[in-house]
């Protein structure tokens, strides 16, 4: 997190922003000639006013905001735009010369300003961006501005993880390990206010640890109830029935079936949505920061009283691992609940390498490279020299790119990966023991096995792009991401419909932006197409050493608006750093548009 530090104190400042790309290249085309605007919704702390304001940065922008304390005063939200006394009419007429209006917190707004807002988007000389949270009532005058289709709507989802991962890895000031990344997404859901409270506390409390072998942080233990994780976890705090959530929250990390607890409060608290019953008849927190908040919160007696050990996890922890063994054998790497090990990791308990491993290994099918590493880092901390935590990390690391940290853990399958990392590729189907490496390597040999990896190889063999694709699209339902973008990838090279390639290449780059930083062969240079112009030749720079400053001058832009796009670009090339850019843009071939 970047800070200004001035008389002992330190001053906080906004983290970059990071992620939306379509959502706000979709808000500025709504600025365009022809269109009236757009209302932005969604809920409470996903980061729309972040967006907004991102949006409009650089325009001629009027801003107006409601606010809780204003909704009975006539015209509140335009007082400083607007006379004393005004009429609806003449109010409107004062704000037809404004090119945009930004009218941030609309389902605050008091009736007169929610009603002068319906009448500028009704005459249709003012672009009008109008932000609201759902879930809140907002006057009818905002409300209509969607349901009469005055103006078309935006709906944000919570931040998806990929670009939660992104902007902390920007925000921060440094990386923190996939687990910790996890464990904040999983506790949040998307809120960014709720997100970055939780990040200030961690660090401010001197939380987050170095990770050995890495240049990341991770964080283990409590979660801290700051103001803002009381605010948010009131209705449990303050529940009448807070008993009953206490002995929920300390049977995490495993349901706890409905024997024993007080039945009219279960109707309660499932009736407010606080609990979830599944058709077993086990109950669960409806919300993952609950059962934390609880247990931090509960004196030291009752806490060491209700607390659950590692060891009276052994058995659960034992059917996860078989869980996990049974689907990879199956080929069948979805994604599954698996929470006693991400219980024991938060908890800072040992984890055992024989389920680290399975965890390991399950998180690089699906193509979570950083997580596969962090897993088998977590069981080498408990047993050093566990033999397959040890080959799960030389191979995570080298589908990486990670030729040094590769190279530190021996093992013959990763020989081939660590030579496809140096770009030795001669070299790396020499060393090739695995018939499916070959097939993601380019070069099929035997046959690999049945079912959809045998697909991809006879794809491949033949030159056969749709094939490769429908290959793709099989690996990716059966959740290896990293393998569809793969043959995805090659489809590229093979279609014969240049329309075809291009939809390959499209979701191939979508897919290998989920995979954690891949850098495979297949993947080698493909996603410097996806960015914008501008983008492209700024990556291309930075590819090539240029520092901001450099780029700033050749380019004649400001250093701001370099990094600015090195940014967006780092989050649409899956990347954290410039570090990645060469491997990601192949230099030589490189020719920005």
């Amino acid at each position: 997190m970047t800070i200004l530090e001035r008389d002992a104190k330190t001053l906080e400042l906004p983290w970059p922003f990071t992620g939306r790309e379509d959502e706000l290249e979709l808000i500025r085309r709504s600025f365009a000639a022809g269109h009236h605007g757009i209302v932005v919704t969604g809920p409470a702390g996903c980061g729309k006013t972040r967006l907004v304001t991102e949006a409009v940065r650089g325009t001629d922008c009027v801003r107006v905001a409601g606010t809780p304390e204003t909704r009975h005063s006539p015209f509140a939200a335009f007082a400083h735009l607007l006379p004393e006394t005004v009429s609806l009419h003449r109010a409107v007429q004062l704000l037809s010369g404004v090119r945009l209006l930004l009218v941030d917190d609309a389902h605050l707004l008091d009736d007169s300003s929610a009603a002068l807002v319906h009448q500028l988007a009704v005459h249709g000389r003012t672009r009008l961006l109008v932000v609201a949270t759902e879930a809140s009532p907002a006057p009818g005058a905002v409300s209509r501005l969607w349901t009469g289709e005055l103006l078309p709507r935006l709906t944000l989802e919570p931040l998806p993880y990929e670009e939660t991962a992104q902007l902390l890895a920007v925000g921060v000031g440094g990386g923190l390990e996939p687990l910790t990344v996890n464990r904040l997404h999983g506790l949040c859901r998307g809120d960014l206010r709720l997100l970055r409270d939780l990040v200030g506390a961690v660090r401010d409390g001197g939380r987050l640890t170095r990770v050995a072998g890495t240049g990341e942080r991770a964080w283990r233990g409590p979660v801290p109830v700051t103001a803002t994780v009381r605010a948010q976890t009131a209705p449990v705090l303050e529940c009448a029935d807070r008993g009953t959530l206490e002995l929920l929250a300390f049977a995490e990390p495993l349901p706890r079936p409905m024997d024993g607890l007080d039945l009219h409060a279960l109707e309660r608290l499932e009736a407010d949505g606080l609990v979830d019953v599944d058709d077993h008849g086990t109950v669960r927190l409806a919300h993952p920061l609950h059962g934390p908040v609880l247990r931090a919160a509960a004196g030291r007696l009752r806490a060491r009283r209700l607390a659950r050990t590692p060891g009276q996890c052994a058995a659960a922890l034992e059917s996860e691992a078989a869980l996990l063994a049974e689907r990879i054998e199956r080929a069948d790497v979805r994604l599954v609940q698996a929470p006693v090990g991400e219980w024991l990791v938060a908890e800072g308990e040992p984890v055992p390498a024989r389920y680290a491993a399975v965890r390991a290994r399950y998180a690089r099918l699906r193509g979570e490279l950083r997580e596969a590493a962090a897993w088998a880092r977590e069981g080498l901390r408990e047993t050093a020299g566990h033999g397959a935590c040890r080959a799960e990390l030389a191979l995570a690391a080298a589908q990486s790119g990670d030729v040094v940290a590769a190279d530190a853990t021996p093992g013959d399958r990763a020989e081939a990966w660590r030579a496809a990392a140096r770009g030795d590729l001669g070299t790396a189907l020499r060393a090739v023991t695995d018939a499916y490496d070959a097939v993601r390597l380019g070069t099929p040999g035997e046959r690999p096995g049945e079912g959809v990896f045998a697909q991809h190889a006879d794809a491949l063999t033949r030159g056969d792009g749709p094939a490769l694709d429908r290959a793709a699209a099989r690996l990716e339902e059966r959740g290896f991401l990293l393998f569809a973008a793969e043959a995805h990838a090659q489809a590229v090279h093979v279609h014969r419909d240049p329309r075809a390639a291009r939809t390959s290449r499209t979701r191939a780059v979508a897919l290998a932006r989920r995979c954690q930083g891949a850098r495979t062969p297949a993947l080698s240079g493909l996603v410097l197409g996806e960015l914008t112009a501008r983008q492209r030749q700024i990556v291309t720079l930075a590819a090539a050493g240029l520092s901001n400053r450099q780029i700033a001058e050749k380019l004649t832009l400001s250093i701001r608006t370099v990094g600015n796009h090195l940014y967006s670009a780092y989050a649409r090339l899956g990347a954290n750093d410039r570090g990645a850019l060469p491997w990601l843009v192949e230099l030589p071939d490189a020719q920005p548009a």
